[in-house]
């Protein structure tokens, strides 16, 4: 009987240590489970987050036109990125960057040494440039104009269209507003130190503004940018050269201005992945589609 019961519990030991060493057997398994799928869900999560970024732009009504294009032709290729785009003037645009209240500001024209020496930080990145051509109503006769007599009839020394060769009609001159990126490229391109524009000029907020008012305002006259140019205006040459693309291109007509996107500082993160996007050779696509030249 006895030897009977020792047996009995021979068994017995040997049926729960074959259990216990069977159970173990499981862990390594979720264990190696757990190490396969733990690079996986860092791989996914590593990639940047995009969703609700934005990127708000102010300044230059010239630039701001351009700047809509490439944000719509970015935002296809980024959908998560949204680009808003204020115009304001080009002064605007550069306090704006400085002040940080646009994260990117926009000028028409050469920012100027006073604006470096205020805001030190600003970092100026030129995108495009533009040509200003010289335009009047389609029924005014001129064709050709010195640089001479554009200072004169812009600062009102020249006041009526026979004095350059054209009918016995007196001349609407038509401005960009002080402040005006435009503005400041022709005053320091065509006026120089010494001409101002006359004070009885009529001033016009955005380059379409004045477009439409040369279209229907007989004998007038103005500057417009080369991407504003259209059927509804004539183009008047200067020294004999033409305001077109390809004679800016090759220098041959001079009146022609940096279009800037400034910040404040190097760009980082998504405002420059937008700046880099621009500069690359689609971006520059879009520039000249809208009737700009490409800076590369």
């Amino acid at each position: 009987m006895r030897r009977f019961a020792f047996v009995a519990l021979l068994v017995l030991a040997v049926v729960v240590a074959g259990c216990t060493t069977g159970t173990p057997t499981a862990a390594p398994t979720q264990a190696a489970s757990e190490a396969t799928s733990a690079p996986a869900k860092q791989e996914a999560t590593s990639a940047p987050d995009e969703s609700g970024t934005t990127i708000s732009v102010a300044g230059s009504t010239t630039v701001q036109p351009l700047a809509e294009k490439l944000a719509t032709a970015y935002r296809a290729i980024h959908p998560n990125v949204e680009v808003t785009v204020q115009g304001g003037g080009s002064s605007v645009g550069v306090k704006s960057a400085a002040q940080g209240t646009a994260d990117i500001g926009a000028a028409s024209r050469e920012v100027k040494q006073s604006e470096l020496d205020e805001f030190p930080n600003l970092n100026v990145i030129t995108i495009a440039r533009d040509g200003i051509a010289i335009v009047a109503h389609p029924d005014v006769a001129v064709d050709d104009l010195t640089i001479e007599q554009v200072q004169d009839i812009f600062s009102g020394k020249i006041t009526n269209w026979s004095e350059v060769g054209g009918a016995d009609s007196l001349i609407t001159v038509v401005s960009r507003e002080e402040g005006s990126g435009t503005r400041g490229a022709f005053e320091e391109m065509v006026m120089g130190e010494e001409a101002l524009i006359a004070g009885t000029a009529i001033l016009q907020q955005s380059n379409g503004a004045v477009r439409t008012t040369i279209a229907t305002t007989p004998n007038s006259i103005a500057y417009l940018s080369f991407g504003y140019l259209d059927d509804s205006v004539k183009t008047i040459k200067v020294g004999g050269v033409a305001p077109t693309e390809e004679n800016a291109a090759n220098g041959s007509y001079s009146i022609v201005r940096p279009l800037n996107m400034l910040t404040s500082g190097e760009p980082q993160g998504a405002v420059k992945a937008w700046l880099e996007y621009i500069l690359s050779p689609e971006g520059q696509e879009t520039v000249v589609a809208e009737g700009y030249l490409r800076v590369n």
